[in-house]
């Protein structure tokens, strides 16, 4: 298993997910318990989202592309 992802934010983790889905990637997440027991105020818990060796390079793209679409506001619906 990799770890291609941390976060202690559950709106950018469910983005995350979705994206690794799309790609038809499974992915696990972990710490998810020891994160959420303190309600995010352990910034150094992180959830990890985890995938399958094979498809680290695979989810890392993904990931990368999807983030840049979002910064670059190429996902967001037109006027």
């Amino acid at each position: 298993m990799k770890d291609v992802f941390r976060t202690n934010d559950p709106v950018e983790l469910t983005f995350i997910q979705a994206v690794l889905a799309e790609a038809d990637i499974e992915c696990f997440v972990l710490d998810d318990g020891m994160s959420s027991a303190y309600a995010g105020a352990l910034p150094f818990i992180k959830r990890r989202v985890m995938v399958i060796d094979e498809d680290e390079h695979m989810a890392r793209t993904a990931i990368a592309r999807a983030l840049d679409e979002r910064e670059s506001g190429e996902d967001q619906l037109p006027e």
